[in-house]
């Protein structure tokens, strides 16, 4: 199976693993480093711990077994996303409405590659944020094409 084939049979294998936990899937990543990684990044409304972590991975490892779509080995890793994952999915989007986000660019965009700003909206194809510049909101909101987003995250204050 190709990568994407994976992360989507494996997606369809968590589904009735979480249902009535509370938790819900954020993203499922099967990728090549040194060896080969099966992620499953989990989230709930009052944050993930150990306890949930080590349940799903406990399932899914069962489930995998049984149908073993996976040929090469591979290393099985079940967490949090962490307070800085990107935002992917339109709840993600929805969620970060009105709250600091650090956008970074392939390109730069008005010789900027990144820019931190205060999300208000979404489509498909753009992103509508007020930029924050020089510690200050600008006034007028700008569109931005998501085609030239390499990445978007919430904005972490320290």
């Amino acid at each position: 199976m190709k990568r994407e084939e994976v992360e989507e049979f494996v997606r369809k294998l968590i589904v009735p693993i979480l249902k009535d936990t509370g938790i819900t899937l954020v993203d499922v990543e099967y990728v090549r480093e040194k060896d080969w990684y099966l992620r499953i990044f989990i989230d709930k409304p009052k944050g993930i711990e150990i306890d949930d972590c080590q349940f799903v991975s406990e399932k899914l490892a069962e489930v995998l077994d049984e149908k073993d779509p996976i040929k090469e080995k591979y290393y099985l890793e079940v967490s949090s996303p962490g307070i800085d994952r990107p935002l992917k999915k339109d709840t993600d989007f929805t969620a970060h409405y009105g709250k600091k986000v650090d956008i970074q660019f392939f390109a730069p965009l008005e010789d900027n590659k990144e820019l931190t700003g205060i999300l208000l909206s979404h489509t498909e194809t753009e992103i509508e944020v007020k930029r924050i510049l020089k510690g200050r909101e600008d006034k007028n909101p700008v569109k931005i094409e998501r085609k030239l987003i390499a990445s978007i995250r919430p904005h972490i204050d320290f």
